[in-house]
């Protein structure tokens, strides 16, 4: 069995601390363009009722290219509500407004 990468055991942290808040978690969702490439990657989606939240897991702390990543994320598929950064390294967990 291969070793699990250390951004997939991050994710998989994510999951555990927040399983309990949602009614579905659903993991690595590729976002394609009209042409049809891949342009983004939701390392997490969480849904609770009719809402959605999307999180950005990062090994370290980059914020930066997580919020632009998010954004990204945001602007494909606007009915997601709420935008989280998660910092493996740290367990850091932060709200992108």
């Amino acid at each position: 069995m291969a070793r699990k990468l250390k951004h997939d055991r991050y994710v998989e942290a994510l999951c555990e601390i927040i399983k309990s808040e949602y009614d579905e978690i659903i993991l690595n969702i590729p976002l394609y363009s009209k042409r049809k490439r891949k342009v983004a990657e939701i390392d997490i989606l969480a849904r609770k009722g009719k809402d959605y939240d999307a999180y950005e897991v990062k090994c370290s702390y980059r914020i930066l290219k997580a919020k632009k990543q998010l954004r990204k994320i945001k602007k494909l598929l606007p009915n997601i509500n709420n935008l989280f950064f998660f910092c493996g390294e740290s367990g850091k967990l932060e709200a992108i407004i």
